[in-house]
Parts: structure tokens; C-alpha cells; sequence
């Protein structure tokens, strides 16, 4: 029965990562060096808000998980997708020294450390790194933490997924001052935005004269104190990231909890709503992409605990959300569809992106697709 179990799920999901090839395939057919974001009607190229410049890295990102999917199985599509790869990131190079934003993670985690795991170029690795350092001068002494790119007294729980290109600097130079920033930044978020019971919340507030944390707030949220469901998953996923390379259990604790969280508030087949406390008729709307940050950093964290019977309940409830996405949530059956997922959600207030793909969604998407498909 479970030998059964393994080859469905194997098969369904390299059809689901086939189908993720082909789609990126149109799209950059018909729309070459665009980036996209969030569909309109199932359709990437539109006009409309971006509200921050924060998505670059993840159409180049699933090429690089492509083409690791591929060399694993000495598919011709190989090259391809290096090269596709390659011409998507160079341009965003230009990015490293970029302060307008916190999402340098999001930026180069997805894009050049992939690279840097394929030719090891030191060129390559001094990209990440400086990333890292202008990351790292976002943080704000009074207070502890990386401000967000809204104001100065702003932190976002987003900001967990970005925090390890920070790490990662710290760890390739040595640096103790960016170690010290990344782990400041984790602790202070630790304490204001997740809560007792493991859920999150999107935005802390701190007076920047006093560095006084004030409030618990939200952009993205149904309400200040809601936990919205995508901020949650990036906390679960970030967390663990920060146990990977500082080893604090603290922070392995807190992935747990979130995790936690995150499955026992979820409907059985593991796809959240888009806030956890939305209202009644409002949670009807799930979030597909939070769904599959929520399974990527399942299966991430599965192998960093010294439980197994824990371990292997976190990788089972990973494929079982993966199953759910690639059964019921694959954009393979709509015609002219040009996303991978539907049901995804970019910013309910605003109208955006709801119930529609959303590259972040499809990139975390096919990273615990290729993911779950090495340990099969």
C-alpha cells in the first residue's frame, strides 16, 4: 500500500512539474523578459498595481529548480533551462545594492545562489553577499530589527524569508556584525509577531525614538490580531532557515509552532484560507501560494528535527498538501490559463490578484514539487 502511495504520488507529481515547464515555456514565448506577478483573469501580462518591486527572482528561480529536475533525470531540456535561467537572473544583479526593499532573499536566494550551487563561480557568491550587506542596513539599532520597506518603525514577518541571505553573507566572510544582525532580526520578530499559540502576525510597529514595541498590525491581514495565512507559512519556512544556519533552537522551536499552527488550523487537505480569522463567508477564499510555502518549508523542516515520528509527520502532511495542490489546484484543465496555480491570493483589500496565480505561489510550488520528487 505505501509502495502504491509512493509511485501515485511520483507520477502525479512529475506531471505537475511538466505542466509547470510547459507554462513557463508559453510564457516566455509570448512574453520574453517579462516578469510577472500576479494573473488578471489568468493571464500574467496586464496592467495593474505592483505595490513593491518584490517578484523579480521567482520566474528565474523555477528555472533553475527545472533544470535540476531535468539533469536529475539526464533530460534534454537541461541546457535549455540553464540557459534560460541565466539570461532571467544576470539583469538582476543590478539589485544587490538595492535599499528600497527588504525582499533581497526573495530576489537572490531564488536566483543566484541556485547558480552559485552549479558552477561554484566566486563571482557569483560576491553577488549574494553583497545582497546580504545591503540587506543587513536596513536594521535599526533601537528595536532590533530590519525595517520593512514601508516606513522606518515597520517590521514585516515577511522579512523572515530574507533574512537568510544575511546568514548566508555572514557565514561565506565570516563577518560576526552581519550574523549578529540576521539573529537580532529573528529573535526581535520571534518575540513581537508570533504569538503563544504559533500564529503570526503581518506588521510590528516600535517607536524609533525609544526602539518600544507598540502594536501588532497588518497590511495584508483581515485584522491587526488575524494571522494571514501567507505571513504565517513565511514564518514557518523562514524560522527554519534561521535554525539551518545558526543552529538556535530557539528558532526550530518557533518553525515548529508555526507549523503547528499552520496544520491544525488548516481544512484536512492541508490548503488554508487566506486569514485564519477572516469571517465566515471570507474564508471561503483560500490562498493557493501560502498552501505551498506552507508545504516547501514542511519538507524542508521535516529533516531538521531529531524526532523522526515529528519529522516524518511534517513530510507526510507536505506531500499531502502537494497532492491536494496538484489534484485540485492545477491550472492544467482552464483553457488559456497562463499561471500554474489558481486560487492564489496577492493583496485581498486591494483587489489584487485574488483567486488568481501568483508567481510566488508557482515557484514555492515547483521547489516542493522537485523537492518531495529527490526523496521519493
Amino acid at each position: 500500500m505505501i509502495q502504491f502511495q509512493l509511485e501515485t504520488d511520483k507520477a502525479l507529481f512529475e506531471g505537475a512539474m511538466r505542466f509547470g515547464q510547459k507554462q513557463v515555456k508559453k510564457l516566455i514565448d509570448k512574453s520574453p523578459g517579462f516578469s510577472p506577478m500576479y494573473t488578471r483573469n489568468g493571464k500574467w501580462k496586464h496592467e495593474g498595481a505592483t505595490w513593491t518591486h518584490w517578484c523579480d527572482g521567482f520566474l528565474p528561480g523555477m528555472m533553475w529548480v527545472f533544470r535540476r529536475f531535468d539533469a536529475d533525470r539526464k533530460g534534454k531540456d537541461t541546457e535549455f533551462w540553464k540557459e534560460q535561467a541565466i539570461k532571467y537572473s544576470k539583469p538582476l544583479e543590478l539589485r544587490k545594492t538595492d535599499r528600497d526593499v527588504h525582499d533581497l532573499g526573495f530576489i537572490f536566494l531564488s536566483t543566484y545562489y541556485r547558480w552559485y550551487q552549479v558552477d561554484r563561480n566566486p563571482e557569483h557568491e560576491a553577488v549574494l553577499i553583497e545582497a546580504g550587506k545591503t540587506l543587513a542596513l536596513r536594521f535599526r539599532e533601537k528595536g532590533q530589527y530590519l525595517r520593512s520597506f514601508v516606513s522606518e518603525e515597520s517590521l514585516f514577518i515577511d522579512i523572515m524569508m530574507n533574512v537568510g541571505i544575511i546568514f548566508y553573507a555572514a557565514r561565506a566572510t565570516g563577518d560576526k556584525h552581519l550574523r549578529e544582525v540576521a539573529l537580532r532580526h529573528a529573535l526581535t520578530t520571534r518575540r513581537v509577531l508570533v504569538r503563544g499559540d504559533g500564529s503570526t502576525a503581518h506588521e510590528g510597529l516600535f517607536d524609533t525614538a525609544t526602539g518600544e514595541f507598540l502594536r501588532q498590525t497588518t497590511h495584508q491581514g483581515h485584522r491587526g490580531d488575524s494571522c494571514w495565512s501567507r505571513g504565517l507559512a513565511w514564518a514557518l519556512y523562514g524560522f527554519g532557515t534561521c535554525y539551518e544556519y545558526s543552529r538556535d533552537p530557539h528558532f526550530l522551536e518557533t518553525a515548529e509552532s508555526c507549523a503547528d499552527y499552520y496544520i491544525t488550523h488548516s481544512p484536512a487537505d492541508g490548503v488554508a484560507p487566506w486569514d485564519f480569522n477572516a469571517s465566515t463567508e471570507s474564508r471561503k477564499q483560500l490562498d493557493t501560494s501560502a498552501a505551498a510555502i506552507a508545504a516547501s518549508g514542511l519538507l524542508r523542516l521535516s529533516r531538521l528535527l531529531q524526532d523522526p515520528v515529528k519529522g516524518h509527520f511534517y513530510w507526510n502532511t507536505g506531500l499531502r498538501i502537494l497532492r491536494t495542490l496538484s489534484e485540485k489546484h492545477l491550472a492544467d484543465k482552464e483553457k488559456g490559463w497562463e499561471g500554474v496555480l489558481k486560487g492564489g491570493v496577492y493583496h485581498m483589500h486591494k483587489g489584487l490578484g485574488v483567486n488568481e496565480s501568483v508567481i510566488w505561489g508557482d515557484h514555492f510550488f515547483i521547489e516542493a514539487l522537485e523537492h518531495a520528487l529527490r526523496h521519493l
